[in-house]
């Protein structure tokens, strides 16, 4: 006690001082109160000296003010009023310190605080048995404050939250236009605010949509301010002014709010950094129903481009009132109880640890595999997964291109095999978008390095092929039920395979194929698969025209729409007999309907100076004719039209039909190459 008695008396001579005084006789006629707290208060805020915390325990002079009947801060006449003064030791015991003028009424102030940064306490008044004054306090974080880790999925909110209620209320807060005073803009917006939970939504609606970031001012800090009236009136400011206009104007509405500060995954961030020196950003924390919540304001409001030149409003939900354990995965708070998690993380753990974006969790993604964002190949492969709980399209990026990949869709996620076909490190993207959304646009959600150390040179994809790749519940949707093949790769030895479907309703399919480096033009492409249909069954039969990887490409447009095939999907076919050379299927016109099936000859190149045998499965024809040399007509038997044609003398030989015995002329709907004699 004598050697806070000796720190009280000091600090009593140096208040007289900071007036302007340098009698220390002054400091005699000052009574003093001492109280020793356990710990240190609240990150960023002025405490009863005018001493203010960064959230680090280093502190910084500022005016002593407080706050009138009003909520705006009046300044206090120097040594006139009761002054308090705050130290803390090594050990991190605070020692307050509280300076009376004479004849006046001390007051006792209880101060709960932990770890690095202060924090200031609910004003809750109560009388001990001296009848002094003792401000009362929730616990600082812990007990129910704290949620296990990692995330369990339940929610993305740390309470329970119907968005839905919300929508008069942020309609409203929207509206609100109030910039001349934040007290002001505060009654305002509680107009429509009855809860603590509706009164901290409506302010931060109003931040999120009304202050932008101050780009100019975060390069030149000349222009920038971050007090809460400046932030206002100039409406914009960096994220140490988004917190600290967020934390005023909960203070004005009676909400407990701290401003924390830590390190940040933000703009600028790469895979793998260590942090180290300042904390680089701030957000807060708000009191309700019992427990302690974070949000930034900061990232709900929107974002800047990759130059940093541009920011731009696109509001986030995801950071409101966000579930501690996913919002650790961009935060890490300077004091590690605002993590609100148990067992806290380490920064070695903070660093390691995967970056889930915003847009995971917001559109339904649940997990990924591997957790840690950089990766290894092993033999020149390196596979990534991602769980969901709705259906979800996905895509992704290696080095900036949709290459050297296999991707495919799950019911309930996807699955990526990376073959980079270059040593070293690659940075790969995975983006993502929902099957409800109306736009057309794919969000980036992870982010990897890939460390190839050894290039598997076999693995080569056609640049023609799209991702994903094979069927899924994406092209269930689409029509195409039951596949024989459900893999994206399709392996054949003899360069012939079939795939089959069963097809919905109302559904025209068009197929061809795709090789790098080949000759395949897009009619030739068509031209190596034949389709036959019978009622809602599809069989594509493939014929590749030598050895090597192929893309086989699915188009569908409704029977009663007129208009243009839409791509579907596309398969992986991959041949490496190199003695492989298959010529393509006849060559079909628009009077080759889908049921029509070619069982003779299957080659669209024929024999020179030979017989032919033809055998067609056509229905609803009167006549069938071939057209060589000479014409040949064939004889129908049931379903079947059957005949003979002999290729001498000619290079090309149509099939002919005549649809209606009453039409006298015939349509093309074959034809044949004939080999050169």
């Amino acid at each position: 006690m004598e050697r806070i008695r000796s720190f009280c008396t000091t600090w009593a001579r140096r208040l007289c001082w900071s007036c302007g005084s340098r009698d220390e006789d002054k400091a005699d006629e000052l009574t003093t109160h001492v109280e020793v707290g356990a710990g240190t208060g609240q990150a960023g805020q002025p405490n009863s000296t005018g001493v203010q915390d960064d959230g680090n325990g280093n502190s910084r002079s500022q005016p002593h003010q407080e706050r009138g009947v009003n909520g705006q801060r009046v300044p206090r006449e120097p040594c006139k009023q009761t002054q308090a003064i705050t130290s803390y030791t090594n050990e991190g015991t605070q020692v307050t310190v509280e300076i009376h003028p004479k004849d006046t009424t001390p007051q006792l102030f209880k101060k709960l605080s932990f770890g690095k940064g202060p924090w200031r306490l609910p004003r809750l008044r109560d009388q001990d048995n001296k009848g002094f004054q003792r401000t009362k306090a929730p616990q600082p974080p812990g007990g129910e404050d704290l949620h296990a880790y990692p995330w369990d999925r339940s929610s993305l909110k740390s309470m329970p939250v119907d968005l839905q209620q919300f929508e008069k209320l942020d309609a409203y807060a929207l509206k609100v236009n109030v910039t001349n005073s934040v007290e002001e803009l505060v009654k305002a917006l509680l107009k429509q605010a009855r809860t603590d939970l509706e009164k901290v939504r409506a302010i931060w609606m109003w931040i999120c949509h009304h202050i932008e970031y101050d780009i100019v001012g975060y390069h030149n800090k000349s222009q920038l301010s971050t007090r809460p009236m400046d932030v206002l009136q100039k409406g914009k400011s960096i994220c140490e002014g988004y917190a600290e206009l967020f934390e005023q104007m909960c203070s004005i509405a009676g909400i407990q709010c701290m401003k924390l500060s830590g390190h940040c995954k933000g703009y600028g961030y790469k895979i793998g950094q260590t942090f180290t020196g300042d904390s680089d950003h701030a957000w807060n924390a708000v009191y309700l129903d019992g427990r302690w919540h974070l949000l930034d304001s900061t990232w709900g409001s929107g974002t800047v481009d990759d130059s940093f030149t541009k920011f731009t409003f696109r509001y986030n939900e995801f950071y409101f009132l966000t579930h501690p354990a996913l919002f650790v995965n961009s935060h890490f708070p300077d004091n590690s109880n605002w993590q609100l998690l148990k067992p806290t993380l380490t920064l070695k753990d903070f660093e390691n640890n995967m970056l889930y974006k915003s847009k995971f969790y917001m559109l339904g993604l649940l997990a990924s595999h591997p957790e840690t964002s950089i990766i290894s190949t092993v033999n020149g492969k390196a596979s990534v997964s991602v769980d969901c709980r709705s259906a979800t399209l996905f895509t992704f990026k290696l080095k900036g291109k949709r290459e050297h990949g296999l991707m495919t869709l799950r019911k309930h996620g996807m699955k990526l095999d990376i073959y980079p076909q270059k040593t070293g490190s690659h940075k790969l993207q995975i983006f993502a978008k929902s099957i409800k959304s109306s736009e057309n646009l794919y969000e980036c959600v992870l982010e990897y390095v890939v460390e190839c150390k050894s290039v598997d040179k076999a693995m080569r994809f056609p640049k023609d092929l799209n991702q994903p790749v094979g069927p899924s519940w994406f092209t269930e949707r689409q029509g195409f039920l039951r596949p024989s093949h459900p893999d994206p790769t399709i392996h054949t030895n003899d360069g012939r395979c079939s795939v089959t479907f069963t097809l919905g309703k109302d559904i025209s399919v068009l197929a061809s194929l795709y090789c790098d480096g080949s000759s395949l033009a897009e009619d030739r492409g068509r031209s190596h698969v034949m389709q036959v249909r019978q009622g809602n069954q599809l069989e594509l039969k493939i014929h590749l025209p030598h050895a090597g990887n192929f893309v086989l490409k699915i188009f569908t447009r409704k029977k009663s729409d007129p208009g243009n095939y839409s791509y579907v999907f596309n398969y992986l076919i991959t041949c490496l007999n190199t003695e492989v050379k298959w010529p393509p299927f006849p060559q079909s016109y628009s009077k080759w309907v889908d049921e029509y099936e070619i069982l003779e000859p299957v080659s669209g190149l024929l024999p020179a100076n030979r017989n032919v045998h033809f055998k067609l499965k056509m229905h609803g024809i009167a006549k069938v004719l071939v057209q060589a040399e000479d014409t040949h007509p064939l004889t129908q038997n049931r379903d079947y039209w059957e005949g003979t044609c002999n290729t001498s003398g000619c290079r090309e030989v149509f099939v002919m039909v005549h649809e209606n015995a009453n039409h006298s002329f015939y349509s093309q709907v074959l034809k044949y190459e004939v080999e050169s004699q």
